[in-house]
């Protein structure tokens, strides 16, 4: 199957137990057979496994490719890719496109189900309807008259953004040595209290860190905040609200995080204090720029792109595989639904992942995987 001898020669099956399970299913099932399937997942080596578990599923595959927001993405700030990765893809057959390409006409807009991510692709036109990866691609299909589902939205995609999102900060921390320096004693702050932020903050706890998390303390105790995470683990909780308090964060800090996934998400008054503090260490994990104009780009690390697409892997593979997973099975419950729905489209709008789905690929990912503990942790 194409790509086998690349991905064998990376990683072990362990590493991607779930998307394994739909390859092996699919290559009999066929569930694609026939279909043009536009898959926008960033573009990375670990993304490889994804597309052999589609092209095992007889999709018709086409790659998309963020062109970033100074070429006017919709995905905001530029979502960097592995050049060698879609080299590969294009020597092998893949096409690999931008939504310039699609706008500007040179590609044509006939693509039967679109899995999207931070929606690149939203102005589309699919014939069966899209599935979005991101919660920061939400907003794009706020109007859509298209089925999607958001793999966002469920608690498989907690492994990658809580587990492995935070695990890719601090790995690209340490390959531009930082590491050499000690984190142990150090004050870390992190802006957002949802799934990446609390993920990047108990990674700085476990580095022996003094965290506090900035966050906007009216949206406590809602679905995606993790405040109640962070206070078990000593973590402080700033209103960042408060003008006073999230100046003096700032100012003692010696590593910030933003990771909200809003962009222009900091105020004036955490912009001043970041920009006073010349031995404070800046970086973005969010797909916008969080600091807005006033903050250069060469103040941020990595230009203010996320950081852990600085790395060859920007998130262990063992730790995106139940997503990746995820947003390719919805793809297939799309098309079941339409398939049982006579007229027009089976729903509008936006729709959480099918719970028994969910459940499958958990269970799959805790008995076969290699991050098994890490999950149990995480859930308890």
């Amino acid at each position: 199957m194409l790509f086998d001898e690349i991905i064998s020669e990376h990683y072990e099956p362990r590493e991607y137990p779930a998307l394994s399970l739909l390859s092996d299913e699919w290559m009999n099932t066929r569930p694609f057979e026939g279909l043009k399937v536009l898959v926008a997942t960033p573009i990375f080596r670990n993304t490889l496994v994804q597309y052999r578990a589609l092209i095992a599923g007889g999709a018709d595959l086409w790659v998309g490719r963020a062109v970033g927001s100074s070429e006017g993405s919709a995905a905001g700030a530029s979502m960097p890719c592995d050049p060698a990765m879609v080299n590969l893809l294009k020597e092998n057959g893949v096409p690999v496109i931008s939504e310039n390409d699609i706008k500007s006409g040179a590609v044509e807009d006939d693509f039967d189900l679109i899995l999207d991510c931070a929606g690149q692709f939203s102005f589309c036109n699919p014939r069966i309807g899209f599935v979005e990866l991101t919660r920061s691609g939400v907003h794009f299909y706020k109007d859509s008259p298209y089925p999607i589902y958001v793999a966002d939205s469920g608690i498989v995609k907690r492994i990658e953004t809580t587990l492995g999102t935070g695990d890719g900060c601090f790995r690209a921390l340490d390959q531009m040595g930082f590491d050499a320096l000690g984190y142990e004693g150090k004050n870390l702050v992190v802006f957002g209290s949802g799934k990446v932020g609390c993920g990047i903050a108990l990674q700085g706890v476990r580095r022996g860190m003094n965290v506090c998390a900035i966050t906007d303390t009216r949206h406590r105790n809602t679905s995606t905040d993790f405040c109640h995470v962070l206070e078990n683990n000593n973590i402080q909780i700033v209103d960042c609200l408060s003008d006073f308090a999230v100046s003096a964060a700032i100012e003692n800090a010696d590593y910030l995080v933003t990771a909200t996934g809003v962009k222009g998400a900091l105020s004036y008054a955490a912009v001043s204090a970041i920009l006073g503090n010349s031995k404070l260490v800046v970086a973005n994990m969010g797909v916008e720029d969080e600091f807005g104009e006033m903050v250069p780009a060469n103040r941020v690390l990595n230009k203010k792109s996320p950081l852990n697409f600085m790395l060859e892997e920007p998130t262990h593979l063992k730790y995106i595989d139940a997503s990746l997973a995820l947003h390719a099975a919805l793809g297939e419950q799309l098309l079941k639904d339409s398939a049982e729905c006579l007229v027009g489209f089976p729903f509008t709008g936006l729709r959480e992942p099918v719970q028994v789905l969910e459940q499958r690929l958990l269970v799959t990912t805790m008995q076969n995987g290699l991050i098994g503990p890490e999950i149990y942790d995480m859930m308890s």
